[in-house]
């Protein structure tokens, strides 16, 4: 994403914001078009369009799903189908306007797409037709974390791909293919939710439009935050008027997002991280240097865009979660965990910490096994969500093991000392806390970034003068 594509959104955020009726409507139009219109180019070039379809299929099977037959009728969503497949249509037009400064203009012939549609269309009515759809909600579950895994999992990728290109008579790539999903992480957490939710009867009743709006709102689609479907919802019927003083806080915090972004992470990312320059340097010191670097550039990226989100969203009267508090400020860990991507710590602590601790306790396991079975598993998972790569899975285990390190010393140390501390040394400990946080989180970034697990535990052995 570009400044220019940041003002782009804007400017469509500000248009929304002013409309009454058809606002939903509008903003639905919107946001289909921007995910074909932020879309990367793909080294097959018609995953371009094929991938926003293919989000926009995945969320209405799931709508068709989990909605409810009072609001699943034609005359509630018959105007929502039609904004969207209009605006799928249109962007595949673009073969024949040629506005290739907006858009590719190598888009699939249009007897596809329309054939395409025709058959999904075919699919949701034959599955409207199938009883016991609680066995379809798991089916269905289990479908979006098979397809995650495989996104994320490189051997799979490029042995699908390489079948692909072979097919088409072409020489496949011995380097690899490198495959970008724009935003599905995050639209297969909320789909994930409100398939679960539904199981539990606790989601509410949506039309398409509102489905759609709430899995694909554009300012937050492609870096979150993962709101929860019935605050969302909230906002969104009953969207906020601004008063003055709501302008200025929804531009601060769109500017800020911008500097953080495009000026300090920017000018941080010309001090890299990387395999290469890491083998260069030989001075601790520079390491050091560079490690921190990494970490404050990451922050300032991930920080920038959710200001930018939720400054856009601010501007069409529509609040957002907040997903950082000064998360490098924070004590222990476990507090940076709670203020560093904050709605995707609570929707693993909803979906995974929680029913596995009580999983476990059901078993009548020592306190001790329980927090450090959930605990491992759960930053595993988190590590395995960004990639499933070695060196993810070391970053979440470095995690889990900080995690369960933290919680057995504070329990020891609360056992041992008396509550509450003198200013002066509850001062002085939390700034012992901060430090020690900051740079364990700051090492972890080593298996995070570089190629391999291998070189990361290299680098931390010359940093702390031990040979391997």
């Amino acid at each position: 994403m570009s400044v220019f594509d940041v003002g782009v959104l804007a400017f469509a955020a500000l248009g929304i914001g002013r409309l009454g009726r058809g606002r939903e409507l509008a903003l639905l139009g919107t946001s289909v078009f921007f995910i074909y219109l932020l879309q990367p180019t793909q080294q097959i070039v018609s995953f371009a369009y094929w991938m926003p379809t293919a989000t926009l299929a995945l969320t209405i099977l799931c709508w068709w799903l989990v909605s409810t037959p009072e609001v699943r009728g034609w005359q509630k969503n018959w105007a929502a189908v039609l904004v969207i497949v209009g605006v799928m249509l249109i962007v595949d037009l673009n073969q024949f306007i040629g506005l290739d400064q907006i858009y590719m203009t190598t888009t699939p012939r249009l007897w596809v797409v329309a054939l395409a549609i025709i058959l999904f269309s075919g699919f949701l009515f034959f599955l409207g037709r199938l009883p016991r759809k609680l066995i379809l909600f798991g089916m269905t579950l289990w479908g979006l974390i098979l397809l995650f895994v495989f996104l994320k999992t490189p051997f799979f990728i490029n042995s699908f791909l390489n079948f692909i290109v072979s097919q088409r008579g072409a020489q496949p790539n011995e380097s690899g293919y490198a495959i970008s999903w724009l935003g599905f992480s995050y639209v297969a957490f909320r789909l994930m939710h409100t398939l679960r939710d539904r199981q539990s009867e606790r989601l509410p009743a949506l039309t398409l439009a509102e489905y759609v709006n709430y899995v694909i709102f554009f300012p937050a689609f492609a870096a979150g935050p993962i709101d929860r479907v019935e605050r969302f919802m909230l906002e969104l019927r009953n969207p906020v008027a601004l008063a003055e003083q709501d302008w200025m806080q929804a531009g601060t915090r769109l500017f800020v997002g911008l500097f953080k972004k495009f000026i300090l992470a920017d000018a941080l990312a010309l001090i890299p991280l990387n395999d290469m320059l890491v083998g260069q340097v030989r001075s601790p010191a520079w390491i050091w240097f560079l490690i921190y670097a990494y970490s404050l550039r990451i922050y300032f990226d991930f920080s920038g865009y959710i200001d930018i989100a939720i400054g856009l969203a601010r501007i069409m009267g529509i609040r957002l979660p907040e997903n950082f508090a000064s998360p490098y400020f924070k004590p222990n860990l476990t507090q940076f965990w709670n203020s560093w991507h904050i709605t995707l710590t609570q929707w693993f602590r909803a979906y995974l910490f929680n029913p596995l601790t009580r999983a476990l306790r059901m078993r009548r396991l020592p306190v001790p096994l329980i927090i450090f079975t959930a605990q491992f598993s759960t930053m595993i998972v988190i590590g395995l969500w960004h990639g499933v790569t070695w060196g993810f899975f070391f970053w979440g285990l470095w995690h889990g093991a900080g995690l369960f390190i933290q919680n057995r010393w504070s329990e020891w140390i609360q056992s041992r000392m008396e509550f509450p501390l003198p200013p002066r040394r509850q001062l002085v400990l939390n700034a012992i806390g901060i430090f020690l946080t900051f740079n364990f989180v700051s090492l972890g970034w080593l298996f995070f970034t570089l190629s391999s697990p291998l070189l990361a535990w290299h680098v931390l052995a010359e940093l702390f003068g031990v040979g391997l």
